[in-house]
C-alpha cells in the first residue's frame, strides 16, 4: 500500500482493501487507483493514489457452506513532504467495504499490522463493513496494515464477487486526515476517496 500526495496542504493515504478462504486460490496482485479529494483553506485539492492488493479466495464454494477471503496489504511510508511542506502525521482512518452479493457476512478477523497508533477495529452494519484505526503516523515512518480476513456463508447459487466500497467524493469507501505545516500553520485536510475504476477483487463460484 502506498502515500499518494499532490497539491498544498494535501495527502492521501492508501489503505488496506478488503476482498471477501476453504481451500485458498491464490489470485495475482491487483493494483487500485483511486480519485480522492481533500478540503483545504485553499479549497478542494485532488489528487490520485494507487494501491496494490494481494488476495486469496476458493474457486468453489458448496451452497450455504462457510468461507474465508484474506488480504495481506503490504507495508508502505508515510512522506515527509507534500509540495515543499511538512508532512505532520496522518491519523483518523476509514475504510468500507460491502459485503457482497450471494453471500451473508459471518465474521471478520483482523491480524498483525504496525505503527498504526492503535488498536484497528472492524464492525458490520446495513451490509457494509468498516475498518478504523486512529493514527496517527508520522511524516516519513513506515507503517504496516493487518491482515483482513472476511467469514462469509454462500448463498443458494451465483457467484461471489468482492469490491472496495465508494462510488465518488460524496459517497467515499476510504477516508482520512493529514495534517500539514504551512506558512498559514497546520492545517488537517480531510481527505474522501473512490476507487476509479473497482475491480474485482475475488470471485467465487457457488455450486
Amino acid at each position: 500500500m502506498k502515500f499518494a500526495l499532490l497539491k498544498a496542504g494535501t495527502a492521501v493515504l492508501g489503505a488496506a482493501a478488503l476482498a471477501l478462504v476453504s481451500a485458498p486460490q491464490a489470485l495475482a496482485a491487483t493494483d487500485i487507483n483511486y480519485d480522492c479529494q481533500a478540503s483545504t483553506p485553499l479549497g478542494p485539492q485532488t489528487s490520485a493514489l494507487t494501491q496494490t492488493v494481494d488476495a486469496t479466495a476458493p474457486a468453489t464454494v458448496a451452497p450455504g457452506g462457510s468461507f474465508d477471503v484474506v488480504v495481506d496489504p503490504a507495508a508502505g511510508q508515510v512522506p515527509t513532504s507534500a509540495a515543499g511542506f511538512t508532512i505532520k502525521n496522518v491519523n483518523t482512518f476509514t475504510l468500507k467495504v460491502p459485503v457482497p452479493a450471494n453471500a451473508t457476512f459471518a465474521g471478520i478477523a483482523l491480524a498483525g499490522g504496525s505503527n498504526l497508533g492503535g488498536t484497528p477495529t472492524a464492525t458490520q452494519s446495513g451490509g457494509v463493513i468498516t475498518i478504523k484505526f486512529p493514527g496517527p503516523i508520522a511524516g516519513g515512518s513506515t507503517y504496516e496494515l493487518p491482515t483482513i480476513t472476511a467469514h462469509l456463508t454462500a448463498g443458494p447459487s451465483g457467484v461471489v464477487t468482492s469490491t472496495l466500497g465508494g462510488t465518488s467524493y460524496s459517497n467515499p469507501g476510504l477516508t482520512f486526515n493529514t495534517v500539514v505545516s504551512t506558512f498559514l500553520g497546520n492545517i488537517t485536510a480531510p481527505t474522501s476517496c473512490f476507487p476509479n475504476p473497482n475491480p474485482v477483487l475475488t470471485s467465487t463460484t457457488i455450486g
